[in-house]
């Protein structure tokens, strides 16, 4: 299987369909919201968004399942597509950036390839595995900061699980005071990118699932990055729950996460 010829693809696909929502952004009415749970958005942009990307998947020579956030199509295989078509609804909806479609390719629980397009700032994040991470096409390395006291930290805000909102706000209370401070940029996938390209050092979230993460954890491994979940492990795709470093910082920032976060103590 050629990866990298899959990764050209997906940028492709990226690409054109990133294209549809920036034009759909100019004429967008707040009315045309639905709304799928508390804070949970969803709109017409997402769905037909979702239809075009996978329509266009299809074509992709991979004998591949879905595992996509507004069910367009729902098939697991050995392969997968994990797909986010729009990240960061609410902030498209309400005109701020940031707002990406992130699209992975899964093999038995490993991501092997990633892309993530940030529409609004016309960024295109890819990687594929052993291939090395890059930015609209260039390299890209996670930072050198090895300090937490030096490093700026990304995380997302609950908004509609807040049973571990009591370890999440001692930990942004410890990372306020110990760090550079703390980024809620409102798309994981993005917050991801932006690790593997050196603009954050850290970045922790819970309650996400496959589509948020897949593609950008991949970006971010092929950068230099680590990836795991609140205990350490590796069930950060399908655990709704990750912490990613840029390496330097990894032991510090994870000590952090696990003792705020001790499963024992939920």
């Amino acid at each position: 299987m050629d990866l990298k010829l899959i990764t050209n693809q997906i940028i492709e696909i990226a690409l054109e369909v990133g294209q549809f929502i920036r034009e759909e952004r100019i004429k967008f009415n707040y009315q045309d919201v639905e709304i799928k749970g508390l804070n949970d958005l969803v709109s017409y942009v997402d769905k037909t968004s979702e239809k075009l990307i996978v329509e266009k998947l299809s074509k992709i020579k991979v004998d591949a399942g879905y595992i996509v956030e507004e069910n367009t199509l729902s098939e697991k295989k050995e392969y997968n597509w994990i797909v986010d078509p729009l990240d960061g609804t609410t902030n498209f909806v309400h005109g701020v950036p940031s707002y990406a479609i992130s699209i992975a390719l899964e093999f038995n629980g490993k991501i092997i390839v990633g892309v993530v397009y940030e529409v609004s700032r016309n960024e295109c994040f890819s990687a594929f595995l052993n291939g090395g991470a890059f930015l609209n096409g260039q390299p890209i390395h996670v930072s050198k900061r090895k300090q937490l006291s030096e490093s700026l930290i990304a995380t997302g805000f609950p908004i509609y699980n807040f049973t571990r909102i009591t370890p999440f706000l001692k930990t942004l209370e410890q990372l306020m005071k110990t760090t550079h401070g703390v980024r809620r940029i409102g798309a994981a996938a993005v917050d991801l990118c932006y690790l593997a390209c050196g603009r954050v050092d850290a970045f922790f979230e819970y309650n996400l699932n496959a589509w948020d993460v897949a593609a950008g954890s991949l970006i971010v491994t092929e950068a230099g990055g680590t990836v795991c979940d609140f205990n350490l492990g590796s069930n950060w795709l399908f655990g709704k729950e990750i912490i990613a470093t840029n390496n330097y910082i990894k032991t510090e920032f994870e000590l952090l996460i696990q003792t705020n976060f001790n499963k024992k103590a939920d």
